[in-house]
Formats: C-alpha cells, structure tokens, sequence
C-alpha cells in the first residue's frame, strides 16, 4: 500500500514539473527571438524628444556636443532611417501611441478642435501595457519635477484613469513599469547658443546667412540641453539599479523645426533619430539602415513586455525576423491656419509626394511659422531681392513630387515631369493610391461639417495680433522691417 501510495506521489510531481517545463517554453517563446527569457519582465522607458532631427553626434554631424545620447546609442542599436507618420506632433503621437496611421483614427489635423474618444478597436499601448499588470505613468523622468507632461495627442482621453501616474516612483514595489518622458527641447523657442557654430552644416535649401546661422546655433543649443536633461534621467536609472532592466526608445516625434521642415514631408520634417537599448538583450553598437517607422514602437514594446498585440502596420524591431519596411508613408493636414493635404511615400531610394492643393502656395500664411521661425523673413526678403530663388517660394505647388534621395537628398530637383523617371512615379502613385484606400485615410473628409473653421481661424489669427502687439510690432508690417527686429532678437544686426 505504501508502495503505490509513493509511486501515485512520484508521477504527480513528474507530471507538475512537465507542467512547469511547459509554461516556461511557451512564456519564452512569447518573447522576442533577440531576449534571453527572464524571469522578470522588462521596465519600458519611451524618452520622446519635441521637433528632434539626426543632428547628433553618433549620426555623425559636427560641431554638437550630445555625449549623453552617444552613448546611449554605442549601448544598443541606432536606426539611420527612422521615419514619423506627420511631421508635426499632435498627429504623429497619436499615431505612436495607438500603433496607426493619424489618418486612420481621424487624428490627422494638428489639434483638431474635433477630438473624439478612440473606439474600443483602437487600443493604445499604454492601455495595454497598464491591463497587463505595468504601473504606466507619463511626465518629464525626473521624480520632483511638475506632475505636468506633454502628451499631445488628438483624441480625447481621462489623463487620472489613463495613466497611472506622472513617475515610477509612484509604482507598487517589484511592479514593472512603461514610462512616458518628455523632453521638451529642441521645440521653439529656443535656448541661447553661448557661441557660433562655423563648421556646423546648414541645408541648402536655406540662405547662407548671418540669420539663418544664428538661428541653426541656437536649435543646436538646445539640442545640447536636451543631452543634459536625457542623461539625468539615465543617469537616475543606474542610480536606482534598474537600468539593466529596461527597455529604453529614444526619438523625436517628428523631424526638426525649421522652415521646410516641421509640417512639410520632406526628409526635415519626417526623419528622425531613433536608438533602441536594452542591456543584454539587444547588442551595443548596432547601427541598423533599414527602414523603421515610429509605428514600430507599439508592437516592439508589446512584443517585450509579453503582451498579445492587436493587427498593426508596424513591426517588432527587435524580432530576428525584421526587414525593415520596404516603404513609409506619411501625412500632412491642417497645421493651425494653415489648412492642406499632402501624402507621401518613401523608398530606400525615391520620395513621392502628392499636393491634394497645388493651389495653394507652401508659404501659406502660419502663423505660428510667422511668429516663431525667423529664416522665413529673410527667405521672402532675399527673394523679393531677386538674391534667393527656390520652388519653395512658388506662388502654386506641382500636383507631384519626385525626388531621387541619392543623388537629391535635399529633395531639391523635383523628377515628376522627367520622362526618365516615369515608371517610378507611376509605382509609387499606385502606392499611395493604394495606400489612401487600404488604411482608411479619413483625410478627404471636409473637415468643416463638424468644425467651426470660420471661428478657428479668426481664433490663431485673433492669437498672432495679439503676439505681434505684445512685440511691439504691428501685424501686417513688411517682410523687410519683419527681418529687421529679427536680426536684433538674434544679435546679428
């Protein structure tokens, strides 16, 4: 009787240690191929830069001091061709953060004055990663700093029940936590440049200039700034003792803001950087060329932390099995008061660009262009001068661009009447065609059914007279007496 009592005993305990064995071979195949399986799930730490290019010094541009982002990106891998889905920020993060195109979801006017509640089709990451058990918490990475961050997205959301807090300090002893971080630099205005930066390469399709270089010093000051505030937060996760246990995204929400950059889809305003580091899991110093969308980060982050991922566009960036994307789109709307519709698609090797309005001219009043950029005075001054001649400063747009990205990388001969290039441009206008239809681009939709235009626009205009007041300057003043109070902002009178 004992005997069979004993052996009864023996075979449970074979068959629970089966059970074990088994759980741990599907929970590990859960996991991205690049992790080891760990018995403890990752932190995740998204450290999203404001209006940030790929001028850094591990992307090799001069003349910037970004030592703490250098190294980060010499810890893990460094994406050359990381690509946002809008070049402006409330269209692209609430891409980012549901893992779909802005178009798709009716995020695409910047600030829409009609934001909705996502429907429960549309999960966004923090959702998800908060339901799978992760303390989710949104703010600026420093404990003692404001509770205040921006999140600036275009749907409607409950910031008490979204997130659970504004830091991980707030988090329940051994929680993991997903953790939001904003860094609000180099968004204008921006900080003071102790100095001038000569050897510092300016974009051709910008004057040569006193102006344009101050201004390009000072944008590359606070990028510096932004470096600072970046390695206090690394910095406060070695002291802590988590850093080796989390998964860190670090990226701009859209390219830089300078003129024919920010809100345009040109390489400026949609390229940014993007550096991926999770020690000993993912290999130091990999600089990786294929092609990667922001879109990525959703089901990336998802992928590591074990949790079941909706059907997106994107893609895990560090399963063994990514190609990178064979193409990128993207898309620009309404920007304040100035109203449009462009799409784009991007090769490795070719960008095709669509004008829904080639009527409209690409210097369209802004107002906050106006306000804030002062290379754009001296680019209509040099060109009432007869001194500065680009298509940028057309009074219409071609319904068509096509650049060569090898031979153009400014984007600055447009290929779409060439013969040559025919064939291209038709695949690439199926592309979009295709693209517009497959994803459900909600951009066709007149967006006065269910806004006030007419009170929005008198609103930004009512906000840059006031501004302009503030300035001492009078609303409509020339161009040339415009340049004039620049050139004193900026020292270079």
């Amino acid at each position: 009787m004992i005997q069979i009592i004993h052996y009864q005993l023996m075979k449970r305990t074979q068959l629970h240690l089966l059970c074990v064995l088994c759980a741990f071979v599907v929970h590990a195949t859960d996991r991205p191929a690049c992790a080891e399986a760990s018995p403890v799930r990752p932190n995740v730490l998204w450290i999203v830069s404001d209006d940030l290019g790929v001028e850094l010094g591990c992307y090799g541009y001069p003349d910037v001091a970004t030592p703490n982002i250098d190294r980060l990106a010499a810890g893990g891998r460094r994406y050359t061709h990381a690509f946002a889905t809008a070049p402006v920020c409330s269209s692209s993060r609430s891409a980012f953060q549901t893992g779909r195109y802005q178009t798709s979801i009716g995020c695409h006017h910047h600030l829409t004055r009609d934001k909705k509640e996502l429907p429960d089709s549309v999960p966004t990451v923090t959702g998800l990663m908060r339901q799978a058990g992760y303390f989710v918490c949104q703010g600026y990475g420093i404990a003692d700093e404001s509770k205040s961050a921006k999140f600036g997205v275009n749907f409607v959301y409950d910031r008490k029940t979204f997130f659970a807090g504004y830091d991980w300090s707030q988090r329940k002893p051994g929680q993991p936590f997903f953790a939001l971080v904003h860094i609000g630099e180099p968004h204008r205005e921006f900080d003071k440049a102790d100095r001038p930066r000569p050897k510092a390469p300016i974009p051709p399709y910008y004057p040569e200039h006193p102006v344009t270089r101050a201004d390009w010093a000072n944008y590359l000051a606070t990028i510096e700034e932004l470096d600072r505030k970046l390695g206090a937060v690394l910095g406060r996760l070695k002291t802590e003792g988590v850093l080796d246990n989390t998964l860190i995204f670090f990226f701009g929400d859209h390219g830089r803001p300078h003129v024919r950059d920010k809100q345009w889809l040109y390489e400026g305003g949609l390229h940014t950087p993007l550096i991926v580091s999770w020690p000993g899991r993912v290999e130091r110093g990999v600089v990786e060329k294929r092609m990667a969308s922001l879109l990525d980060m959703m089901p990336t982050t998802l992928a590591a932390a074990g949790v079941k991922a909706p059907k997106l566009p994107g893609l895990n960036l560090l399963a063994d099995d990514w190609k990178g994307h064979a193409m990128t789109f993207a898309a620009r709307d309404r920007c304040g008061d100035a109203p449009d519709r462009i799409r784009s698609v991007r090769t490795r090797d070719f960008k095709y660009i669509r004008n829904f309005h080639p009527e409209i001219p690409y210097l369209q009043h802004s107002g906050y262009k106006k306000l804030a950029y002062p290379v754009l005075a001296l680019m209509k001054v040099m060109h009432e001068q007869g001194r500065w001649n680009s298509p940028f400063m057309a009074d219409t747009r071609p319904a068509e661009e096509l650049y060569d990205l090898h031979a153009d990388p400014y984007e600055m001969k447009n290929l779409a009447a060439d013969p040559k290039y025919a064939g291209k441009l038709a695949e690439l206008r199926v592309a979009v065609d295709k693209w517009i239809i497959d994803t459900g681009d909600q951009g066709a939709n007149d967006e006065s059914k269910t806004v006030d235009m007419d009170a929005l626009m008198k609103g930004k205009w009512d906000y840059y007279v006031k501004t302009m007041k503030k300035r001492g300057l009078d609303p409509k003043l020339s161009d040339r007496a415009y340049l004039n109070w620049w050139k004193k902002e900026l020292g270079v009178e």
